[in-house]
């Protein structure tokens, strides 16, 4: 499904009980934020957010206040876990077994650093390079903005051409109103076209009436301008065994399935996305004209749709920040990569792997101050190229906390939760108990490489924000690096960490 590869620790049904009660004590400490309990950290935390940003569904309180206890409610005035204790938790903690772990923890009001570990030297991110990519495509195109796949009049007479729009996650259906991968459904787009011709064929007599394609000529054919996206559709720095396994696809403009045969599926992926989605359009036109007489045409072929083309239909995606919260839980290399290139088109560049990675370091500019450290050569992080510093995905977790672009906040909610969710389901048991149902965080996982970055309130109620990432590690031992990390963050969690 993801790059998140390697096995993980299982959690038990009691894990799994006490992972829901943390959650639930998680709600009643936003609970008290949100009624004045903590009101100069709320404000920090929580500032209000613009007009066009999202407030994530989890950051609505509770109807009532749950009586189960064990987390610690967010406190503006938690005291600072002590430097000195810290390194003493995390040290003797954060010792992978091969390779090595640099690692990052900042106080989420201030920034201050209160742990560093090689935290400024540029390491192999993985996947936690997607957080990146989601500041980036939040503060350029927004988080309510919202992808439209269109159907427009060709140049030929009978022609028509869908037009991507970016969209990666469409559905080869009906459209799904409350679904993110799935929103915009190619069979809901085709009953709308055919509508959209037959009307106008049978209004074809009508004073300004414009003829239908099937008006003269009896059949319609279909053409697909997938032109938004631009520059090599394969990223040369993707390893070719990564490709094969379906980690990641050739990119283009529009998809099924984040570029999947079919959702969540594993192997092998389509080699053209945007053509399968094409093929299935045409499929369901020509089900959807089929009882007025007209007839759709064999064969797709790519053509550019002509300028200011008539709009026939239109379907639309989920919002970018639920697009984005959908990369995140899933770690999804071909939606990252579609965003990274949306987020370069927004900001007036090209949407090619090039103008995504120079959106994505200009985001770092904007909310870190500067982009030194930083080498990106994708959007996703499955290249064992990139390399950026445990301190700085630290603080564009801290800028989605508690930075002043409440654009960011929408990152938020697609964060995996420890031992419950996404691809932190199977992590945080055993002796990590103490991060279950507390820690939010991005996971990244390649051959040589695991790493974690988060956030979560301390045992005082205190917010830290944290980057672990292990580079250098045996692959047949991944294990053992993933279960140092989840130690630490798990320390971070539970200890206070006094002088």
């Amino acid at each position: 499904m993801t790059p998140e590869r390697g096995r993980r620790t299982p959690v038990g049904g009691l894990g799994a009980l006490i992972a829901s009660a943390f959650v639930v004590c998680v709600l009643v400490a936003v609970a008290m934020v949100s009624s004045g309990t903590a009101t100069a950290t709320r404000a920090a935390l929580f500032p209000h957010p613009t007009p066009t940003a999202t407030v994530p569904a989890w950051l609505t309180a509770p109807s009532s206040a749950p009586t189960i206890g064990g987390a610690t409610p967010l406190s503006d005035s938690a005291p600072v876990p002590a430097a000195s204790a810290l390194a003493r938790e995390l040290n003797q903690r954060l010792t992978p077994g091969s390779g090595s772990i640099a690692a990052a923890v900042l106080d989420g009001a201030t920034g201050q650093t209160l742990y560093s570990k090689s935290g400024d030297e540029p390491q192999v991110p993985a996947s936690n390079l997607k957080l990146l990519t989601a500041a980036a495509v939040l503060t350029t195109l927004g988080p309510d903005a919202t992808l439209r796949t269109r159907v427009v009049r060709g140049a030929d007479p009978g022609t028509v051409v869908l037009v991507g729009s970016g969209d990666v996650m469409l559905g080869a259906g009906a459209s799904q109103p409350g679904a993110v991968m799935g929103r915009a459904g190619m069979a809901t787009l085709a009953s709308e076209t055919a509508a959209a011709l037959a009307g106008t064929h049978d209004a074809a007599g009508s004073p300004g009436a414009s003829p239908s394609p099937a008006a003269d000529h009896g059949t319609v054919t279909v053409r697909l301008d997938d032109t938004l996206f631009t520059g090599p559709s394969l990223n040369p720095a993707w390893a070719p065994e990564d490709v094969e396994a379906g980690e990641i696809a050739p990119l283009y403009a529009l998809a099924l399935n984040a570029g999947r045969s079919a959702p969540g599926a594993a192997g092998a992926r389509p080699r053209d996305s945007a053509m399968e989605a094409a093929t299935a359009f045409r499929a369901e036109l020509a089900r959807a004209l089929a009882a007025s007489g007209m007839k759709v045409a064999a064969g797709v072929e790519r053509a550019a749709a002509p300028a200011n083309a008539a709009e026939l239909a239109s379907v639309e995606s989920a919002t970018i920040a639920e697009q984005t919260g959908y990369v995140l839980r899933e770690s999804d290399n071909y939606g990252a990569e579609a965003l990274g290139r949306l987020a370069s088109h927004a900001a007036g560049g090209a949407a090619s792997n090039d103008g995504a990675v120079s959106a994505l370091k200009a985001t770092a500019g904007r909310i870190l101050g500067s982009s030194d450290g930083l080498v990106l050569v994708d959007a996703c992080g499955l290249a064992i190229a990139d390399r950026v510093t445990p301190a700085a995905l630290a603080g564009v977790v801290r800028a989605m906390t508690s930075g002043a672009d409440s654009r960011l906040r929408a990152a938020l909610d697609g964060l995996p939760v420890a031992a419950l969710d996404g691809t932190l389901a199977r992590r945080f048991g055993g002796t990590a108990s103490a991060g279950a149902g507390v820690v939010r965080a991005k996971t990244g996982t390649l051959n040589t490489v695991a790493a974690l970055s988060g956030y979560l309130v301390d045992v005082d109620g205190r917010l830290l924000v944290f980057s672990l990432v292990a580079n250098g590690v045996d692959p047949a031992a991944r294990q053992r690096a993933i279960a140092a990390i989840d130690s630490g963050v798990a320390a971070l969690a539970g200890c206070g960490c006094r002088s």
